[in-house]
């Protein structure tokens, strides 16, 4: 495992990453590119990163790769997105397997092209058993519809009488969260990058006692120094969710 940078304390390296990926567009339009060029350089930033996020001992990455309100932008930008999402898989699954990556795919995948839902299909099942490292991608996906949707579910169980009304807990909802998929489903860090300060409809459940970090560099200038300074400032925080000191 690498050394890691000088300040940081392995023993206190958040288990779960999430990050709003802001910028790519405003990164672009600033260097003459078009917004492909900028979504593509966003794309090539995540998987630079991800070595650095498992030779720090993060077990889980979750990024926001496309929103159920992004659907509202043109359809050649839409198409786009659409087909950098299928690339990343297509191009990448491989070193994915031989570097012991796990993919999941979180949101409303049925209304997604369905050569990008086939290749999603693949992915998750061939890097099903990787253990390195848990790459999660939010691809339409709104934390709000999360929410929803685990209660629709549980609301059939309840039908079915598989379960009582009043056995329903936060254990019982967020076992149908998307983010049951992983062992630790709960963000200790959000990074957004951008200079926007809100959360924009991501895991609107799971964030409750995250840490937040607003970071003002775009998300394909955000590397190496930009996730240190990150993980240096939620080491040096006191994490008491909702009580007087860290348990």
């Amino acid at each position: 495992m690498k050394e890691l940078p000088a300040g940081l304390i392995r023993e206190r390296i958040p288990k779960h990453v999430a990050v709003i990926m802001d910028g790519n567009r405003r990164w672009a339009e600033e260097k003459g590119l078009t917004t492909l060029e900028g979504h593509s350089a966003g794309l090539e930033r995540i998987l630079e990163l991800l070595p650095l996020c498992y030779n720090y001992g993060i077990k889980v990455l979750t990024v926001f790769a496309f929103s159920t309100e992004n659907w509202r932008r043109s359809q050649v930008e839409v198409g786009s997105i659409m087909k950098l999402g299928e690339k990343l898989f297509t191009e990448n699954l491989e070193k994915f397997t031989r570097d012991g990556v796990r993919l999941s795919v979180i949101g409303d995948s049925m209304k997604l092209p369905s050569s990008l839902q086939r290749w999603i299909t693949k992915a998750t099942e061939t890097t099903k058993n990787n253990s390195r490292i848990h790459l999660i991608m939010a691809i339409n996906y709104g934390g709000r519809h999360d929410i929803i949707q685990a209660c629709q579910k549980i609301s059939h169980k309840v039908k079915d009488g598989v379960i009582k009304p009043e056995d329903i807990d936060e254990t019982i909802l967020a076992q149908e969260l998307g983010t049951n998929c992983t062992e630790f489903p709960y963000p200790d860090l959000l990074i957004r990058t951008g200079g926007e300060r809100r959360i924009s409809n991501f895991l609107m459940w799971q964030l409750a006692y995250t840490e937040i970090h607003f970071e003002l560099a775009y998300w394909p200038d955000f590397g190496e120094n930009e996730l240190v300074k990150a993980l240096l400032s939620y080491q040096a925080r006191n994490r008491r969710f909702g009580g007087e000191t860290a348990p």
